[in-house]
């Protein structure tokens, strides 16, 4: 495994199209390896591939609803989102918008249709951050950031006093 260059906003391959994975071989299990560790390293709950230069339709997503210390990666080939329900609004950011984070409204439920590095087809369900992160990076598949759906990007005033309300709410 090898850690991979995060792109930064501005960076064009972010505004383009995947396409999809057709060969499920060795090279795409070492991007998906590369990519978890890459996510990982940079304390990231998702990461796609046009995020590491790669314009095809792969990311991964750490699962954060299990126990501390447990949470574990998912790797999505070609998803497609087939189920949303609810709504949640908080602040989102993004690797390759190191620092920044907007308020960007996500179902609060969604289940995606993938399929795994072998190619074989399954459906997994997220709610919460998993959730939000299976839209997020999904949208980077499409091209899209997280920066085109928030009014504005948020001060790190406005966020500790977001934080402090959630804080004070629980």
């Amino acid at each position: 495994m090898a850690l991979r260059n995060i792109l930064k906003q501005g960076d064009e391959t972010l505004s383009k199209h995947c396409r999809p994975v057709t060969d499920f071989n060795a090279r795409l299990h070492q991007l998906l390896d590369d990519m978890t560790e890459t996510m990982l390293q940079a304390n990231g709950v998702g990461l796609a591939a046009p995020q590491v230069g790669v314009l095809r339709r792969a990311v991964v997503v750490l699962e954060t609803n299990t126990p501390e210390g447990e949470e574990y990666p998912i790797e999505l080939i070609n998803p497609q989102i087939v189920e949303t329900s609810g709504e949640q609004e908080g602040p989102e950011g993004c690797l390759s918008v190191p620092g920044s984070f907007g308020m960007v409204k996500r179902p609060a439920h969604v289940k995606v249709r993938a399929q795994d590095r072998d190619g074989n087809f399954f459906e997994v369900e997220g709610d919460g951050l998993t959730a939000r992160a299976f839209c997020h990076e999904c949208d980077h598949l499409e091209g899209h950031m997280f920066t085109e759906l928030c009014d504005h990007i948020l001060t790190d005033e406005e966020l500790e006093a977001y934080y402090a309300q959630e804080d004070d709410s629980q």
